[in-house]
């Protein structure tokens, strides 16, 4: 467990920037996808049901004006600053291994 600072601004307007922290840098990644999926009720109110994939959720990321985020290396007591494309790799890493664990519980299911 990293606790990690996502720093993010939507849009240009300085005062859209804001923080927020998380324990773990996966509950930071899952917190940029309830973002996006907050993102997509307000854009589609109607809908019952939305679905994404990870190029839509990738495009929402590289709109945005910016995005990072601060995780705590514990070994030299300090934050570590990663950028956009490596939040990126690390959210398409934690979705294929939850992909992987349903599939795995839904197979073992039988």
């Amino acid at each position: 467990m990293s606790h990690t600072i996502m720093l993010i601004q939507p849009n240009p307007k300085p005062e859209t920037r804001t923080y927020s922290d998380y324990e773990s840098l996966t509950d930071c990644l899952e917190g940029i996808c309830k973002i996006y999926e907050e993102h997509l009720k307000r854009m589609n109110p109607a809908c019952p049901s939305i679905t994404y994939d990870i190029s839509q959720l990738f495009d929402f990321i590289d709109e945005l004006t910016d995005l990072s985020c601060l995780v705590f290396q514990k070994s030299t007591g300090t934050y570590v600053p990663h950028n956009k494309e490596w939040m990126k790799e690390k959210i398409y890493i934690m979705l294929r291994k939850q992909a992987g664990s349903e599939l795995q519980l839904y197979t073992e299911s039988f």
